[in-house]
């Protein structure tokens, strides 16, 4: 955590807030950075909730006492990659006790690259309430400073650690037809973006994100190429979000049309078919209905 996670004189900011929430599981984001970006339905779940359960509960905790949000006597319950199998009997006899409890993540959105998934998933099937309070997301906040279009993106997490997973992994998200946004370590940053210039091209814009909301933020835009140059032989530190402009539009040939209409015309009207062939390869629908009309002459 970033070291301007206090109030302006310095010292830990007295939240006041508190009071009872619902019982059920509580998924509550946590700052990336700063820890003046926490929400104030996050401060009251934390404050009110009957048990605590944390990724890490030393960060936890010391986001707590930066708020004034005292523990005071309540459990905390270390939920991590780890020990999912041992903790999780113990958040769900929390909650059959009618028990709230707030889960926190290390930093950021809870499920959304980090653990809980299972545990959301055991207690909905149990029958519980659970609930989002939103708030900070690396991946979210990525996307805004990228400068990239935002209307569609695909969050893929971390790529796999092994060469040829990893390359069949790149390479089923090339043709996405939205912005991608990645997660990386700073110590792989470099060989990932080498293999996105021999699988996406050189040119594709990318957006490297480093260290976001904390003191050492750093943005750097351009080309796959121009963001190589200006990290190398750089040694980065800190947490990365690569954001990837989607895959330029593919014009079709006038075969691929003709074959695509073949197929749909199959079993679809002329019509039908020509404009699910004009969506599904980026062409004129006017061109693609001609083309089907003159395709359905041909068959007679």
């Amino acid at each position: 955590m970033a070291d301007d996670m206090t109030g302006e004189s310095g010292k830990a900011v007295r939240s006041g807030f508190g009071g009872k929430i619902a019982a059920g599981l509580h998924f509550v984001a946590t700052p990336i950075g700063s820890a003046r970006d926490i929400t104030l339905r996050a401060l009251d779940v934390l404050a009110g909730a009957d048990v605590i359960a944390a990724e890490d509960t030393r960060t936890a905790r010391k986001l707590m006492e930066i708020h004034g949000i005292p523990v005071a006597g309540r459990p905390m319950i270390a939920y991590h990659d780890h020990n999912g199998a041992e903790a999780r009997p113990k958040v769900l006899a929390a909650l059959g006790q009618e028990k709230s409890v707030a889960y926190v993540s290390e930093a950021g959105t809870p499920l959304v690259a980090d653990p809980g998934y299972q545990l959301g998933r055991a207690a909905i099937d149990a029958g519980y309430r659970v609930f989002a309070a939103p708030g900070p997301s690396a991946a979210v906040a990525a996307l805004t400073v990228s400068g990239l279009a935002s209307d569609r993106f695909l969050f893929a997490g971390f790529p796999p650690s092994q060469t040829g997973a990893r390359r069949r992994w790149l390479e089923g998200l090339e043709a996405a037809q939205a912005t991608l946004i990645l997660y990386e370590s700073p110590k792989r940053v470099h060989r990932i973006l080498g293999e996105l210039r021999e699988l996406y091209g050189a040119d594709r814009q990318v957006a490297l994100c480093r260290e976001l909301t904390k003191r050492f933020e750093e943005i750097l835009r351009g080309s796959i190429d121009q963001v190589i140059a200006a990290i190398e032989g750089r040694v980065l530190k800190g947490e990365i979000v690569l954001v990837i402009d989607r895959a330029p539009p593919k014009s079709a040939s006038a075969e691929d049309v003709d074959q695509a209409l073949r197929a749909a015309l199959v079993d679809l009207p002329v019509k039908a078919a020509a404009a699910q062939v004009a969506s599904d390869l980026g062409v004129p629908r006017r061109d693609a209905y001609q083309a089907a009309l003159r395709l359905k002459e041909e068959q007679g």
